[in-house]
């Protein structure tokens, strides 16, 4: 259940918030395959299991991008912004990929609200997503998000 603000300027006043977690999330062969076809990354260690088996993780391995793309999934689960005429995604300060997602891995994403402050019209956002890899103690991905929320008129 994502955590609710009822308007962007409620934002304001919660930096250092931790959001919650989202579901889980299995990432099997098939999603790391789409992400190859739509991407044009075909590397071995992602899309051949035959050969990622003697490889160095051992089997296939989620493409970094993919892990990073999930924030976009998880965002909306963790947090929930209402009375908006739009949000949108602005970017991301810091990216960084501690640990691979190992084929048939459950991920889900934690957040914490890093930073807000007021832009033309609305609100900006930060929130670090760190994307947890059931079972390990390291994450897959940390992601800064950057969004801007605009309220309703």
């Amino acid at each position: 259940m994502p955590t609710v603000f009822s308007q962007p300027s409620d934002l304001l006043g919660s930096v250092g918030q931790h959001l919650g977690r989202s579901d889980w999330l299995e990432i099997d062969q098939q999603r790391i395959d789409l992400f190859a076809d739509a991407t044009g990354d075909h590397q071995w260690i992602h899309v051949d299991p035959e050969r990622a088996r003697d490889g160095p993780f051992g089997a296939t391995i989620a493409h970094g991008y993919l892990t990073l793309s999930l924030a976009n999934l998880f965002l909306p689960q963790i947090m929930e912004v209402q009375n908006v005429s739009m949000g949108v995604n602005y970017g991301c300060d810091k990216v960084r990929f501690p640990a691979p997602v190992p084929v048939g891995s459950r991920v889900r994403g934690a957040g914490e609200i890093l930073s807000a402050a007021e832009v033309k019209g609305g609100v900006q956002v930060v929130v670090r997503i760190t994307v947890e890899v059931e079972g390990s103690e390291r994450p897959a991905c940390v992601i800064d998000t950057i969004s801007r929320f605009f309220p309703a008129d």
